[in-house]
């Protein structure tokens, strides 16, 4: 009697504490979030035309996923980013602006402009510092706007893909095959960028090739250009391409193709898909060619203003050889400055030919948080 009386007791200990956690899970899902902090407008002010903010970034993965987080077991400060920004505004007439952005940590590496020749702007020019850790200046432009529309000239991101180098702007922590190894980073160039309606965006400009910083790597030259469009409602279409010399990766073409579907006010579907061809490789023979081409899908489900979860599945192709990878994660904002990112990826490659997997297959463990401010 005294044993069921102490695991009646114990039973009901346990019920009143799962009731309280789910009391205080249910509160935390519908608490509310709130604003959040701002270092520029503390500083300079809400009416400030200048803009200084930025993000640290800390992760750990149990594995080298090939892609970004190529540091496993330990924990590593990936970024930890400055931004200084005027952004244009042309509906009152000429405007003038720019960006530059600086960033030190992990993803480095990844985040130079390595289509350079080596020393020029941030490649192989002293800026890394061991561990994987070091210095990236990803970002360095003017920009001019009028009416609708608008030019940015200098070093800045690529318009291709879904998912981006910037940690805050992804769902997951880690990457798709895609969107390392058939994508550009970063250009060096001048992007023009013409909202012709409230559905319609049309970009066209001309770069240096992929990667560049402030540098042509041999006579690279390509075009990058594309559009956006809504269709109805729930639906944008983009279609972003690059054709020409790419410079360190030779001649080619490239495109992008990203649809994103609301289905919901909570669910959204993204669907991607890239195709690179590229031939006349620097250092490789002249009739070696690279045709890519990579499928990624997209599923989040919107839970609160603090949670969310979500599910990639991608397959990517180098020539004949193929791999695949699933992902599942979350996404948990305690506060409105911070984002915990906890997930679990299964990457396959059966042939243990392509894009760095250490193993035929892998289940990888990953998290991290992003502090902005």
């Amino acid at each position: 009697m005294l044993k069921l009386s102490r695991t009646a007791f114990l039973l009901a200990g346990l019920a009143v504490l799962a009731a309280s956690s789910n009391v205080k899970a249910q509160g935390f899902l519908e608490g509310e979030l709130g604003d959040p902090w701002d270092f520029s407008d503390t500083v300079l002010g809400e009416d400030s035309d200048i803009d200084i903010g930025g993000w640290t970034q800390w992760g750990y993965t149990s594995k080298s996923t090939g892609l970004f987080n190529t540091n496993p077991d330990r924990f590593n400060n990936h970024q930890s980013w400055i931004y200084l920004e005027k952004a244009t505004d042309g509906s009152e007439g000429i405007d003038f602006g720019g960006r530059v952005d600086v960033m030190y940590g992990t993803d480095s590496g990844d985040t130079q402009a390595f289509g350079n020749n080596p020393g020029n702007w941030d490649f192989m020019n002293g800026f890394d510092n061991g561990a994987g850790y070091g210095w990236a200046f990803p970002q360095a432009y003017l920009e001019v706007a009028m009416g609708d529309l608008s030019v940015k000239a200098g070093h800045f991101y690529t318009l291709l893909g879904y998912e981006v180098v910037t940690a805050p702007d992804n769902f997951f922590f880690s990457h798709a095959f895609t969107m390392y190894n058939s994508e550009a980073f970063t250009h060096t160039g001048a992007l023009a960028t013409y909202t012709a309606t409230d559905n319609v965006t049309v970009y066209g400009g001309w770069t240096a090739g992929w990667d560049t910083g402030f540098d042509q790597f041999e006579e690279g030259s390509s075009f990058l250009g594309g559009f956006s469009v809504g269709l109805g409602d729930d639906v944008t279409f983009t279609y972003i391409t690059t054709a020409g010399n790419f410079g360190a990766i030779g001649d080619g073409y490239s495109h992008s193709i990203v649809v994103d579907v609301a289905l919901t006010d909570d669910l959204n579907y993204v669907f991607q898909s890239d195709v690179l061809n590229n031939h006349n490789i620097p250092g490789l023979a002249p009739g070696i060619r690279n045709e890519t081409v990579g499928v990624n899908q997209y599923l989040f489900y919107t839970i609160s203003d603090r949670v969310a979860v979500g599910g990639r599945a991608e397959w990517w192709k180098s020539d004949s050889d193929s791999v695949y990878a699933v992902t599942a994660g979350v996404n948990i904002k305690p506060h409105a400055n911070l984002i915990i990112r906890p997930e679990i990826r299964y990457q396959a490659d059966p042939g243990q030919q392509n894009a760095g997997i250490a193993s035929n297959e892998d289940a990888i463990f990953g998290v991290d948080a992003i502090l902005t401010y």
